[in-house]
C-alpha cells in the first residue's frame, strides 16, 4: 500500500504539479540511492537530502524501487568497476589508505568493490538520468499527458472501486 500510494503520486507528478526539474531531481535522487547498497554513509546522506529539499519524493521513491531491483542485475559489473578503481590504479592506492585511515570515511564502505563500482557509476550517471528526465516529463506533459489521460485503460482503471478506494484514502492522508 505504501509503494502504491508514491507510484499513484508520482504519475500525478507527471501530469502536472511539482516543476519538471522537482520531479527528475527527486527522481535522480532516488535512482542513486536504488543503485548503491543501503547502509553506507553517502547513501544515508542521499536519503537526507531528498527527504530535506524540495524535490519530487514521490519520483525519488519510485527510482529508488525501480533502480533497487536492477541494480543486483549490474553487481559483477559493480564489482569490477569497484576493482579496477581501487586495486588497478596504483596512483591511487596512497589515496585509498589515506582515506581509510580517517574517522568517517570508512563508514561509506568505499573499500568494498560493489559499493565503490555502485557510487562511481551513480557519479557518472546522475547528471544524464537528471537531464533525460526531465525531458521526459516536459514531453509527457506537452505531447502525452491528454492522450495517455483518453486511454480506455486508463479510463477503465480510474472507474474501478480499487482505484476510488486508493483514491479516497490518499485524501483522507493528505487532510
Amino acid at each position: 500500500m505504501f509503494w502504491l500510494n508514491f507510484i499513484i503520486k508520482f504519475f500525478k507528478a507527471l501530469r502536472t504539479g511539482d516543476s519538471p526539474g522537482q520531479v527528475s531531481a527527486g527522481f535522480s535522487l532516488g535512482f542513486a540511492i536504488g543503485l548503491m547498497p543501503f547502509f553506507t554513509l553517502h547513501s544515508l546522506l542521499l536519503w537526507l537530502v531528498l527527504l530535506l529539499f524540495n524535490v519530487n519524493l514521490a519520483a525519488g521513491f519510485v527510482a529508488m524501487m525501480l533502480t533497487s531491483l536492477l541494480a543486483v542485475l549490474f553487481d559483477p559489473f559493480f564489482h569490477d568497476l569497484g576493482f579496477f578503481l581501487l586495486a588497478q590504479i596504483p596512483g591511487l592506492h596512497n589515496f585509498w589508505e589515506m582515506l581509510y585511515n580517517l574517522p568517517i570515511a570508512p563508514l561509506t564502505k568505499f573499500y568494498n568493490t560493489v559499493v565503490m563500482g555502485s557510487m562511481a557509476s551513480a557519479l557518472v550517471l546522475f547528471v544524464p538520468v537528471y537531464l533525460a528526465m526531465k525531458k521526459l516529463v516536459i514531453i509527457y506533459r506537452d505531447k502525452f499527458a491528454e492522450h495517455v489521460q483518453k486511454l480506455k485503460i486508463v479510463q477503465a482503471v480510474k472507474a474501478s472501486s480499487f482505484y476510488r478506494w486508493i483514491d479516497k484514502l490518499q485524501r483522507l492522508g493528505d487532510i
